[in-house]
């Protein structure tokens, strides 16, 4: 059998679907007859609390007189603004996931001595075992560089000799080998994709000790190994501020519930990469760079705001590019009045662009950031502030760091591996039970039909 026959959507296989799609469909008023959350968000779109967390925090609102007002959005890991936390590692130079990644994970800042230490632990951890980038990486390329991590570390699980241990101890050793060797699992991932797909040369570098997470997938990506100090700073800002977000994240959800199965590390990040993958949830910045790159072909003059607001009406009214009705890289289901992570990352966009001779881009982008919100105001009549989100910028820095789109995606895995490790360690520390919520049943009860009178 071909792969082309095996993908194939037989006649048979269609007519099961529709059976599957007739009898499976739920009656949407059953939802707010049995109060069921869907999305485990209620009315107010708030999320319904399963649990506890000292690990991260959203703040979007403020309690004002008894009522929540809407505010600009704060992050806090471990109880400490992540835009503090960016200009501590900016004006003081030292690696900011590394130290972003401890306090995840140990729940307070490292010093000096710590910090050094810990980079050189993630040193040592930054190597796959022999052949294993020729057996598993480089002999089945993948067109989608995810399913290439995720199939890699499961792969993992076989070369480890206590994958089934959920010491906290054993724990702690498997997520900071899996935090060390993402970009490495990513990006050579790319380069067989590169080189297999689409023709390219193979070029595969080995990690340096001396170099940060941000420096080593530069390094790794690129075949001269050459980059700016600012490329560097600003790649490293986008890993510290995708690393977590709340532990009610979809990913970070996925964690906690497969980590209080009891299962081992390698299937629980398998799990969880499996949910970043999903374009509602890891995949939005390649949409956003899509969009403005169907932008500036509609649009002749970037600088006429009236031929922008003329696109973005068209983009809402499902008249120009995916048809969707969305603007994308607008709007938070948390944030409202502001994403602080946009905000953070706005700040270093501009002296990016300007290093690479793409000012007219940032022009663009920053005129789109700021008309977006009151077209969205005015077309879909919303008193819900409407602002840009992480997603808005990040997808343009990938790419004036020319990044390859492939990677957009796996670069949020290898700084969000950092957040479900700190969230796996503390649901193995505190929960004692399985997660399972309930589902109602809304099928009738019918009797058995014997089966020579179906």
């Amino acid at each position: 059998m071909t792969q082309n026959k095996h993908s194939e959507i037989t006649p048979a296989i269609h007519e099961l679907a529709e059976k599957c799609i007739l009898n499976s469909r739920i009656d949407p008023s059953l939802y707010a007859k049995y109060q069921v959350n869907r999305g485990l968000r209620d009315l107010q779109g708030r999320g319904v609390l399963t649990g506890l967390t000292e690990i991260s925090e959203i703040q979007s609102n403020k309690e004002v007189d008894g009522e929540l007002i809407a505010c600009d959005g704060k992050l806090f890991y471990r109880g400490i603004d992540v835009e503090e936390i960016v200009d501590g590692f900016v004006n003081d130079p030292h690696p900011g996931f590394e130290e972003i990644t401890y306090l995840l994970l140990c729940g307070k800042l490292p010093n000096k001595d710590e910090l050094q230490s810990f980079c050189q632990t993630l040193a040592d951890y930054r190597t796959l075992p022999t052949n294993f980038v020729r057996d598993i990486i480089l002999k089945a390329p993948s067109r989608d560089m995810m399913n290439t991590l995720a199939r890699s570390v499961l792969t993992l699980y076989a070369y480890d000799d206590n994958a089934n241990d959920i010491s906290i101890d054993n724990v702690m050793r498997q997520c900071l080998q899996l935090i060390a060797t993402f970009p490495l699992l990513s990006v050579y991932a790319y380069h067989a994709y590169n080189h297999y797909q689409l023709g390219q040369s193979l070029v595969i570098h080995h990690p340096q000790p001396h170099l940060s997470t941000a420096e080593n997938i530069l390094h790794l990506l690129r075949p001269d190994s050459q980059y700016t100090p600012l490329e560097a700073q600003i790649l490293d800002i986008a890993l510290v501020l995708h690393a977590e977000h709340g532990g009610g994240n979809n990913s970070t959800f996925t964690t906690h519930v497969v980590s209080s199965s009891g299962t081992d590390t390698y299937s629980t990040v398998a799990a969880s990469l499996g949910s970043l993958k999903g374009p509602k949830h890891g995949g939005a910045n390649i949409k956003v760079v899509q969009m403005f790159d169907d932008m500036k072909e509609v649009v002749k003059n970037w600088d006429d705001e009236e031929e922008i607001v003329a696109y973005l009406r068209a983009l809402l009214h499902k008249e120009a590019f995916d048809k969707a009705g969305l603007i994308y890289g607008m709007g938070h289901a948390v944030y409202s009045l502001s994403d602080p992570r946009a905000r953070i990352f706005g700040r270093f966009v501009k002296k990016l662009s300007d290093e690479k001779g793409m000012d007219k881009e940032y022009r663009l982008y920053s005129t789109v950031e700021r008309l977006a919100p009151q077209i969205i105001a005015e077309e879909r009549r919303m008193y819900k502030g409407v602002s840009a989100n992480i997603d808005f910028y990040s997808g343009f820095v990938y790419r004036m760091l020319d990044l390859p789109p492939e990677l957009y995606t796996p670069l949020f895995a290898i700084a969000r591996i950092s957040g479900w490790s700190a969230h796996r360690i503390e649901e193995l520390i505190n929960a004692g039970k399985i997660i399972r919520p309930a589902y109602k049943n809304v099928c009738d009860r019918r009797e058995y039909t014997p089966f020579d009178r179906r």
